[in-house]
């Protein structure tokens, strides 16, 4: 396994190599992180889509995005081990540092090694009920588990699919799926329970910081079964760690499809309403936005108050990218991209154009008779 894990120095000097990216880097949880980050989670479980994931991830650490992320179950454990095998053949070429790069993964939902087996059902039976990892009670919709071996059984999988004795980021995967079938004192208790095996996980030198990364958890109304309140986890963490605890980042979907990140205030500390990245900002929360391109859908056929707003790109698909990472409060815009092609073509968005500005966003939201 590479020792260690992103620091504050290694990423420094991973954005002064590239001075070409204009706004690129941010600071988050104290580490300089590129404004935008590498997905992994589409593409099909096969060797065709593993090497075109390694083209796009050497280029993408080669040319200035540090931040890479991923799940254990994503493409059945075939990204993590993709990212793995890239992070040993550059670190090994010397053409970064293990502390340069900021590696975020996720647990929770259940995962097949490296494809579906023929028996899927009695596949899962032999490896994870027999061997007490999992109960069938345990399970929410067939499929989630957030238990702390659960959860522990995973980390230890992700750290050996990535190569990593450190995990930087670890994500809850969108433990909002529990409130489906179990009520919110259940859920808080499993929190709990989760929190408490993260900060083992912290303490051994396992993860550096834990977080949530959600999809309709934070976006979803207070009043809806499913919410999130991230003060509620900020309660739970604080009681089980005090003041040092390490609930540190989020990760939740926000698109120009998407807004409710920025437009619904959802989210309540004490007497004061706020969404959910006005929270996160004041709780000092690093903040990833998933679904920036939303799965292509905004990559093209956008209207053309886009390229008015944001001059200088070539594409929809810069657009919106520029449209998440120029938002206050988002750090890094996270990109679903397997080939080298969307690599640069994101890259080359950072190059041609800093973020815009607030009063530059503001024009999306105001009326077409008011925009100039």
């Amino acid at each position: 396994m590479l020792r260690g894990r992103a620091t504050a120095d290694a990423t420094t000097a991973y954005a002064s190599r590239f001075g070409n990216l204009q706004g690129n880097f941010r600071t988050m949880l104290g580490i300089s992180a590129s404004s935008i980050g590498i997905g992994t989670y589409l593409g099909e479980p096969d060797t065709e889509t593993d090497a075109a994931y390694e083209a796009a991830l050497s280029t993408a650490l080669g040319g200035g995005i540090n931040l890479v992320d991923t799940a254990v179950n994503y493409r059945f454990q075939r990204s993590e081990r993709t990212i793995g095998k890239v992070l040993a053949a550059m670190t090994a070429a010397g053409t970064i540092k293990r502390e340069e790069i900021i590696v975020a993964t996720k647990g929770g939902y259940l995962t097949f090694d490296g494809e579906v087996p023929a028996d899927p059902r009695g596949w899962f039976e032999e490896h994870f009920v027999r061997t007490g990892i999992v109960t069938a009670g345990d399970l929410v919709e067939g499929s989630h588990c957030m238990t702390p071996k659960w959860l522990g059984t995973m980390l230890e999988m992700s750290r050996a699919n990535l190569g990593l004795e450190t995990i930087d980021i670890y994500y809850i995967h969108n433990p909002e799926t529990q409130l489906s079938e179990v009520s919110r004192g259940v859920f808080l208790s499993r929190i709990r329970s989760a929190f408490e095996m993260l900060e083992a996980a912290v303490a051994d030198g396992k993860i550096g910081v834990y977080g949530i990364a959600t999809w309709n958890g934070l976006r979803a109304e207070a009043t809806e079964r499913g919410f999130l309140s991230l003060d509620e986890l900020w309660r739970v963490a604080h009681e089980v760690a005090g003041d040092a605890h390490h609930f540190r980042a989020i990760q939740l979907p926000y698109n120009l499809a998407m807004p409710e990140a920025v437009t619904r205030s959802n989210q309540t500390v004490g007497n004061q309403k706020g969404s959910a990245l006005t929270v996160a900002s004041a709780m000092g929360l690093g903040v990833c936005a998933s679904a920036t391109l939303l799965q292509g859908r905004l990559a093209k056929g956008l209207p053309t108050i886009l390229a008015e707003t944001f001059p200088g790109l070539t594409s929809d698909a810069q657009r919106s990218i520029q449209f998440v990472r120029s938002t206050p409060g988002i750090n890094v815009a996270l990109v679903g991209m397997k080939s080298a092609e969307h690599v640069r073509d994101a890259l080359a968005a950072a190059a041609a154009r800093p973020p815009a500005s607030v009063e530059e966003l503001m024009k999306l939201y105001r009326p077409a008779d008011e925009r100039r």
